[in-house]
C-alpha cells in the first residue's frame, strides 16, 4: 500500500518565542504554496512518498535503482582457488552453494560457508546477514562427508591416490 502525503516545514523563526518574520505567531506552513508540494533534495523540488509497513509504520519509500538492482559479486575462497561469484543480494546461502557445486564439484550438502567467522545456514539471505559487494566468503568441505568419501574410497580398494576426483567408466 503506497500513500502519497505532503512534507509541510515550517521556517526556523529568528527568536525562541515563536515570533515569525511573516507575523502569524511563527507559522509559516499557512498559505506556504512551494512548501506543500514537497521538499528539496539535492536543490531538486520532488514529493515525498511513502509506504506503509506491514507492522504499521509509516515510512518515506526508498528510491529504486536501476538495472541490476541488487546484484553483488562475492568472493568465495575455496582452497588456493578465489572464485568471484555474480548473485542477487536476497539471495540465500543454499543458493550460493548451488552454484558452487558447478564450479568445485562439491556437493552442496558437503558444503560449509563461512561469513565474518560464523558458519551460515542454507535459509540464511546474503542481505540479512551483511554480505556487500566484493565481501569474503570462505568455503570448506564438510568433515563428516570428506571422511566418509575417505573411508568409501579405501574400502573400495581403488587403486587412485586420495584427493583424486572419482570417475565412472560404463561399459
Amino acid at each position: 500500500m503506497m500513500i502519497k502525503l505532503r512534507s509541510k516545514k515550517s521556517s526556523k523563526s529568528s527568536s525562541k518565542l515563536g515570533n515569525g518574520a511573516n507575523g502569524n505567531g511563527g507559522s509559516s506552513l499557512k498559505g506556504s504554496s512551494s512548501m506543500d508540494k514537497g521538499c528539496y533534495n539535492n536543490g531538486v523540488m520532488g514529493e515525498i512518498k511513502w509506504e506503509l509497513r506491514p507492522g504499521g509504520m509509516l515510512v518515506q519509500k526508498r528510491e529504486s535503482q536501476k538495472s541490476g538492482e541488487g546484484m553483488i559479486t562475492v568472493r568465495v575462497s575455496y582452497g588456493t582457488q578465489w572464485h568471484d561469484i555474480p548473485i542477487e543480494a536476497t539471495s540465500t546461502f543454499g543458493e550460493l552453494k548451488m552454484i558452487l557445486s558447478l564450479l568445485t564439484s562439491l556437493e552442496p550438502a558437503g558444503q560449509r560457508l563461512l561469513f565474518r567467522g560464523k558458519e551460515r545456514e542454507d535459509t540464511e539471505h546474503l542481505h540479512m546477514i551483511g554480505v556487500g559487494d566484493r565481501d569474503k566468503v570462505l568455503l570448506l568441505e564438510d568433515p563428516a562427508i570428506k571422511e566418509r568419501k575417505r573411508l568409501l574410497h579405501t574400502l573400495s580398494g581403488s587403486s587412485q591416490p586420495t584427493g583424486a576426483p572419482f570417475r565412472t567408466i560404463s561399459v
